[in-house]
């Protein structure tokens, strides 16, 4: 066998993830449970002892740790888990049929409160009675007994090979029913369309959970838009109050995605449910039964409009969060010029402090020229005095006289210069 390069990590792992849930194999007649539960990530583990409590029970070896899938068999009954994103599924199944339409369910054959010891909340519970069907069409008056007197929706699935039959209630017994007839479905075919069903109503039910979130976040949309219309008001009258407008509008942001970090989750959820329900649906290969809504027909106008619903709120915040953005960016742009100007106005001022002190610093040069003139023509002065009373004939007055014009020139002169150093200086650093 030639080599290959080193295996990814995890390429066995992901080659058997399509193989991981294989459907089970059902066979004309059998009754078969349901239930999708919604678990939370601290109960994993707690959900995973719970199953392997009840192989212990029978002898079956349980699923390992870390395990998200298992089947086999506990008694007369297959049980089936499987560990999805959000929620777990469990599958029991049961050969042969009560004499009572959906009065012996394959959970009944369960340990006593094993169910209700599920760690969760149940989103999904349903029965399936899978028997024998005839040639013939069914009429929907036919399956009234199954369904307490509601009118049921179904259609031929598995290209005629079958029938399926539900009315998407929950009954007085807290399960909703399905009522598959075979009429040529190998066993595996069967076990793939009972699998279908059963999940097209746990999508359903999974992408639902979002329409409350949507209920409840419309009206505080609708105040937040108003808010903003506001808002938006108050940036085109340029009433001066900027400041608190920026502020109203961050506070408006803020709530704005606050709404966004808690529903956007679901929101996106709600649209991958809603894909697998069409997903599933498409799957089944219906064929229309007179008389009888299609499954299709009946998750177009229930399920879609509600979907539609999330879909919309989702992008009212959506747009809600850009809008606000573009109005803070407005407005923060025209805080910014105000401010341009007061900094531009503020250099000015202070530009015209410095030539004022400019002229201020010449005029005490000037004074200070004068005044070094005076001291240094007084030490003349004086020292001429002292020469003279030596016997030198010097006359004092004349000696300082003739001494503050040539100190003031060359005071002048070294202000001159020191002042030309400092320009050529500031020059060279502009």
């Amino acid at each position: 066998m030639p080599l290959l390069p080193p295996d990814h990590p995890e390429r066995f792992v992901l080659a058997e993830e399509v193989h991981a849930r294989p459907p089970e194999a059902v066979e004309a007649p059998a009754r078969i449970t349901y239930l999708a539960v919604l678990v939370d990530a601290d109960d994993r583990e707690r959900e995973l002892a719970h199953v392997a409590s009840l192989c212990e029970r029978y002898a079956v070896v349980p699923p390992g740790p870390g395990a998200t899938h298992f089947s086999g068999r506990i008694g007369a009954l297959k049980l089936k888990w499987e560990k999805h994103g959000e929620f777990s599924s469990y599958t029991i199944f049961q050969k042969g049929e009560s004499e009572v339409p959906f009065a012996e369910p394959a959970s009944k054959s369960l340990p006593p409160n094993w169910l209700g010891g599920l760690p969760g909340r149940t989103v999904v519970a349903a029965h399936a009675r899978f028997v024998k069907g005839g040639e013939g069409v069914p009429s929907a008056d036919e399956f009234a007994a199954c369904f307490d007197g509601n009118t049921p929706v179904g259609a031929e699935i598995g290209g005629g090979a079958g029938l399926a039959f539900t009315d998407f209630r929950i009954h007085d017994d807290g399960y909703s029913r399905f009522v598959v007839l075979d009429r040529g479905l190998s066993p595996h075919q069967a076990g793939r369309m009972i699998q279908r069903l059963f999940e097209i109503e746990a999508y359903r039910m999974m992408a639902l959970l979002a329409l409350p979130v949507a209920r409840r976040m419309s009206p505080r949309i609708l105040a937040i838009e108003r808010s903003l219309a506001t808002l938006t008001d108050g940036i085109a009258r340029d009433d001066g109050t900027d400041e608190q407008l920026l502020h109203d509008l961050t506070r408006l942001a803020a709530e704005v995605e606050s709404g966004l970090a808690a529903t956007q989750f679901r929101f996106g959820a709600c649209r991958a449910y809603h894909e697998l329900v069409v997903t599933r649906i498409r799957e089944l290969r219906e064929e229309r039964i007179p008389g009888i809504q299609t499954i299709e027909e009946f998750m177009a106008r229930r399920l879609t409009p509600a979907v539609n619903t999330c879909a919309t709120v989702s992008q009212r915040l959506t747009n809600l969060s850009d809008r606000v953005a573009q109005a803070s960016g407005l407005l923060s742009t025209r805080v910014d010029i105000a401010r341009e100007r007061q900094n531009q106005a503020l250099l000015s001022s202070m530009d015209r402090r410095a030539k004022l002190q400019l002229r201020l610093q010449q005029t005490v040069e000037g004074l200070s020229v004068a005044a070094i003139s005076y001291y240094v023509a007084s030490l003349v002065g004086y020292v001429a005095k002292g020469v003279k009373t030596v016997g030198v004939p010097l006359d004092p007055d004349l000696a300082a006289a003739v001494t503050i014009p040539i100190v003031a020139v060359v005071g002048l002169w070294v202000v001159r210069k020191v002042r030309r150093r400092a320009h050529d200086e500031e020059a060279r650093l502009a």
